[in-house]
């Protein structure tokens, strides 16, 4: 472990104590996991304290845990299946962290939104949203991002179908875009295996 993860462990410790849930060290980053509950107010310490001093956040984006090898997510206490994972940088300090918080409930994923702390939360937490379905309490535009406005379900979900619920088509006689039920037919897909004599210059 180098010197300045050890420093930020440490001063990670100092400052924020009984909140860290858990505190993991692997591939030279930290990954910091927290409560629900303490989310917002521990991002805003982050920001804020000047031992820390994260100013940035790089990147958000939400996990599904339900097939996460074999449940080995369980240790998690918050909640078995959605998480949201962030990466903040700090330039004063030069070091990065990574904060995950799981939400409390599967069947409505609620996380508080960072984005009266960080600006560029904004579009990170539409995505989220969009693909996995976790509501952003405190976001003041939580809208799809990247499906249609008609899009059924949340893409990135494990359970969600590959081929989807619905697809949509032009239709002349109404002249306009409607939406039906998907029509895609399940395909085999164990390859076939074609076997020729004398295939690369081998003789059977």
């Amino acid at each position: 472990m180098s010197h300045s993860i050890q420093t930020l462990e440490a001063a990670l410790h100092d400052v924020l104590g009984s909140k860290i849930k858990l505190l993991e060290s692997a591939l030279g980053e930290l990954t910091l996991t927290v409560s629900a509950a303490d989310y917002h107010s521990v991002c805003q310490t982050l920001r804020d304290d000047s031992r820390l001093g994260f100013e940035q956040l790089m990147d958000l984006c939400g996990l599904d845990y339900s097939s996460y090898k074999d449940g080995a997510h369980s240790k998690f206490t918050d909640g078995p299946r959605f998480a949201v994972v962030s990466h903040l940088l700090s330039v004063s300090h030069n070091w990065r962290l990574r904060v995950r918080v799981f939400a409390v409930s599967e069947d409505v994923p609620v996380i508080a939104s960072v984005n009266d702390l960080w600006n560029s939360a904004n579009w990170f937490e539409r995505e989220a949203f969009d693909l996995f379905g976790i509501v952003f309490e405190g976001h003041l535009d939580l809208r799809r991002l990247l499906t249609d406005y008609g899009f059924v379900g949340h893409p990135f979900r494990k359970d969600f179908p590959t081929s989807g619920h619905v697809e949509m088509r032009y239709d002349a006689e109404q002249k306009r875009v409607v939406y039906q039920p998907v029509t895609i037919e399940p395909r085999e897909i164990t390859p076939r295996i074609i076997r020729e004599d004398n295939y690369g210059g081998i003789h059977g």
